[in-house]
C-alpha cells in the first residue's frame, strides 16, 4: 500500500527520467491529473493523455520533454515539499521562489492545485506540495 501518492508520482517521473524513457504510466487521480496539467502548461513535459483501466482508477500516460540535440531532459529537479509527516503551509506572500523564479512550485490552495505564481497574484496560500525546475 501507498502511504503518500504524490511523492510515488514524483519518483515514478524521476526514474522514468534517469532512465531516458519517453513515456511513464502513472495511476491516476484528480490531484495527480492536476499537477500533470501544471506541468504541460509549464513546458516541463511533451504531452499527458487520462485513460480509463478495468479497475476504474484510470491511469496518467505522460511523454517526457527531453533536448533534440543533447537529449538533457526539460525536468532537472523534482522534489517533494510537503510530506504526510509534515505539511508545510504557506501564506501569500510566504511562498516560496523557486531557482529566484525559474522553477515551479506547485501549490494546492482553497482554490485548486496552481503554481506559486498564481498563488502570488491571488494573494491565496496553501500547501506546497513540490517544487520542480
Amino acid at each position: 500500500m501507498i502511504t503518500d501518492p504524490i511523492a510515488d508520482y514524483l519518483t515514478r517521473v524521476r526514474n522514468a527520467i534517469m532512465a531516458n524513457h519517453r513515456v511513464v504510466e502513472i495511476p491516476a487521480s484528480n490531484l495527480k491529473t492536476e499537477i500533470t496539467k501544471i506541468l504541460y502548461n509549464q513546458g516541463y513535459i511533451l504531452n499527458y493523455k487520462v485513460e480509463e483501466t478495468k479497475n476504474g482508477q484510470g491511469m496518467i500516460k505522460i511523454a517526457l520533454k527531453y533536448d533534440r540535440v543533447t537529449k538533457v531532459p526539460a525536468i532537472k529537479s523534482l522534489e517533494r515539499i510537503s510530506k504526510p509527516g509534515l505539511r508545510k503551509y504557506k501564506g501569500g506572500t510566504e511562498l516560496p521562489r523557486v531557482l529566484n523564479g525559474l522553477g515551479v512550485a506547485i501549490v494546492s490552495t482553497s482554490r485548486g492545485v496552481m503554481t506559486d505564481k498564481q498563488a502570488r497574484t491571488e494573494n491565496i496560500g496553501g500547501e506546497v506540495l513540490c517544487q520542480v525546475y
